[in-house]
């Protein structure tokens, strides 16, 4: 499955593959994909210099890339604790009462919450590139749209290529004028922050939007077919991020939250604004549910609504209140049945690329055979 991108980046699949886990991004650099590490988690630069050692160690010489957030506009002198503070007492009342209700336990004294929104906050993904630019990353992604302008020219200084993800022609645009390299149009069947366009009609768009600048189809994607058809609509390689969680490499939090994974079926997410304040696709729980009730308080936008439940989504994961249990994940998830190695999701997807292209051949009159 090669691309001009996938050859441009040294890579035998042009097979992106977004992950926290660094034994995944590994794994699928080996297995000769691209893995690309999401920063997000890591507001101690001390921690994701340690993950990218390992990183570097592991991925056999392999080209990688990593992930952040960061926002295209700067606000000044903004801390976690003012934003802390803009915080209603409704709302961490509100949080209070339904973790009671499913009599969520609370953390141990002295116990931190295990997940923060302050790698959303700029001056935190500013510290995250300072550690990661010591490192040969070939990739440089933004899950919020484009960096700001310093950090591509940063980045470009340095050979890496940047890439942003966008949810419509017009955000790509954008991106193209920002001097982004690569767009990831990133449909509503996806994990996390989506918009409203479904990626079959997203990445044509996005791909005559930014022409020549190559595309990456993202979004519900998670077979050889599906991956076929994103290289038919025009785009270099596909960007996939929720099809690893069910990995034996992936490190998720509990036990309990595989097992709702491998049993949901794609009609089983729902977009909410419940862990961010952002529309953001994951399971259907209770606490989703709960949130999205019109007789409650409604989700704060973000970054509040990040801060307010982080403590609350550790003990939900901590002590696998199942009612509650979720995570970030895309409509894909009802293909995601079995725990697999990365190797043999990988060398799935491949097959399934090649027997989708054989038939495509064949009713087009071209086979070999």
């Amino acid at each position: 499955m090669q691309t001009e991108l996938s050859k441009r980046l040294g890579v035998e699949h042009a097979l992106f593959g977004f992950t926290p886990f660094p034994a995944v991004a590994a794994a699928i650099s080996r297995a000769g994909g691209f893995g690309v590490l999401g920063a997000v988690r890591y507001t101690a630069p001390e921690d994701l210099k340690r993950n990218l050692d390992w990183l570097e160690a592991h991925v056999d010489g392999r080209p990688y890339g990593l992930d952040v957030v960061m926002p295209a506009r700067k606000v000044e002198g903004v801390t976690e604790a003012d934003v802390e503070a803009m915080i209603p007492e409704g709302h961490r009342q509100f949080v209070r009462d339904t973790l009671a209700k499913y009599g969520v336990p609370e953390l141990a004294d002295g116990e931190a919450s295990g997940w923060r929104i302050t790698g959303w906050m700029e001056q935190v993904a500013r510290s995250q590139l300072d550690v990661a630019f010591d490192y040969p990353i070939k990739l440089l992604a933004n899950a919020l749209g484009s960096p700001p302008a310093d950090v591509v020219a940063r980045a470009h200084d340095q050979g890496v290529l940047v890439a942003a993800l966008a949810g419509s022609a017009r955000h790509a645009r954008k991106h193209k004028e920002a001097g982004i390299d690569i767009v990831v149009a990133q449909g509503y069947e996806a994990g996390g922050h989506t918009g409203e366009i479904a990626s079959m009609v997203l990445t044509p768009e996005v791909v005559d939007a930014v022409d020549p600048l190559p595309v990456l189809a993202a979004g519900g994607i998670g077979s050889g077919q599906q991956m076929a058809a994103a290289l038919a609509l025009g785009a270099q390689g596909v960007w996939l991020g929720s099809i690893w969680l069910t990995t034996t490499e992936a490190e998720l939090p509990s036990p309990a939250l595989v097992r709702k994974l491998l049993a949901a079926g794609s009609g089983d997410t729902v977009r909410s604004r419940a862990l961010t304040g952002k529309p953001a696709r994951q399971l259907r729980t209770e606490w989703t549910d709960a949130w999205d009730d019109p007789s409650g308080p409604g989700a704060l936008p973000m970054p509040l609504q990040g801060l307010l439940v982080a403590d609350a989504v550790t003990r939900i994961q901590k002590y696998e209140v199942e009612p509650l249990l979720g995570t970030p994940v895309g409509q894909i998830v009802g293909r995601m049945n079995s725990e697999r190695s990365v190797q043999a999701v990988v060398d799935d997807l491949t097959r399934g690329f090649e027997r989708a292209v054989d038939r495509i051949n064949r009713i087009a009159g071209r086979s070999q055979q």
